[in-house]
């Protein structure tokens, strides 16, 4: 294909995935309020962590008991909609558009290629879905914690931008997290990680993992860090392994001199080993023959060629006999160019 064509193509799969993203935003944006029966609405399930927390510790704005997010400007409740039904729509359009890119770029990739492609690409997705979950379980368990300390003298009353936004963050983070594993085991399969440089950091990697949590957490609470930060290290452990087993696997080992220190010398080169003699070449048979000596295939000689026999003289035809030619020229003398003159 031309470059034209490759942009045509590229052209045509990107339609295709924004179209799907809108039609699953428009969905995502019906569901966000209105479910068929049995379903249950996507507003709720997203305001559901705030209206488990006890009645007394959240304000209640309808003086009914019901629960509800507070809105504090005349557009917010129509765009916190709109942006949980964008959300809703890319993750239920994912299948579409994780199929456009893996059809643009499998063309350009071998059979291996391919075949780890897709692996780590359904890795990915899981990997983002269960950071997602675990997010979610926090939210609301951690929702409960953090508006529950100091309920004598304060009640929650969160208001829908605050309270989507947290929520968002929360599942963005935990769920790009989870991607760290995949990561390091692609460093590893692509020869960049050994589990040698890693086995003896360990204690590094997990003060960094938990630094990293506490300042990505979105409300900077003890427990999404703890749960982040522990849910981190065990994924990274797992890689860890995979990489210990793939450079066994691959007889991956630390060569002696990595371990010797700059001032020492390393162990003394062994003797190598003699060099065997050379098979004898056996000598060929006569000129002629054909057939094997001692074993070895003998080729057959070439034979003589036979000699070519002198060329004949062709007689000239009857009745128009030339004159006969003499090897020698003619002599030089007086009144040879007299006519000439």
């Amino acid at each position: 294909m031309t470059l034209v064509e490759h942009l045509q193509e590229l052209r045509r799969r990107v339609i295709i995935s924004l179209v799907a993203i809108v039609i699953g935003a428009i969905i995502g944006f019906i569901w966000y309020q209105n479910t068929p029966p049995g379903i249950m609405p996507l507003g709720e399930i997203i305001r559901r962590p705030y209206c488990n927390i006890p009645a007394e510790f959240r304000a209640d704005f309808t003086n009914d008991g019901t629960c509800r997010l507070l809105a504090t400007g005349p557009f917010e409740m129509f765009m916190l909609r709109f942006k949980i039904g964008a959300l809703a729509g890319l993750v239920l359009a994912s299948p579409v558009w994780l199929y456009q890119i893996w059809a643009f770029i499998t063309p350009g990739l071998h059979k291996n290629e391919k075949r780890y492609t897709f692996t780590f690409v359904t890795l990915a997705v899981l990997l983002f879905v269960a950071g997602a979950l675990l997010a979610y379980f926090v939210l609301d368990k951690g929702l409960y914690v953090l508006l529950t300390i100091g309920g004598e003298v304060q009640v929650g009353g969160l208001t829908g931008h605050s309270y989507y936004s947290f929520l968002i963050g929360l599942v963005l983070i935990f769920g790009v997290s989870f991607e760290l594993p995949l990561i390091v085991i692609m460093l590893n399969i692509a020869g960049l990680l050994r589990y040698e440089h890693v086995k003896d950091k360990r204690r590094g990697i997990i003060v960094g993992l938990f630094i990293f949590a506490a300042f990505m957490t979105p409300g900077q609470d003890p427990l999404s860090m703890v749960v982040l930060g522990t849910s981190m290290c065990l994924l990274v452990e797992l890689a860890f392994q995979f990489c210990r087993f793939n450079d066994k696997r691959k007889h991956r080992e630390r060569p002696e001199w990595m371990d010797v220190g700059d001032e020492e010398a390393s162990s003394p080169v062994g003797r190598a080993q003699p060099v065997g003699a050379a098979s004898p070449i056996h000598a060929s048979g006569p000129v002629g023959a054909a057939g094997s000596t001692g074993g070895t295939p003998r080729a057959s000689a070439i034979a003589r060629p036979e000699p070519i026999a002198p060329a004949r003289p062709v007689s000239p035809p009857a009745g128009n006999q030339p004159a006969p030619r003499t090897d020698t020229p003619p002599a030089y003398g007086a009144g040879m160019f007299d006519d000439v003159l």
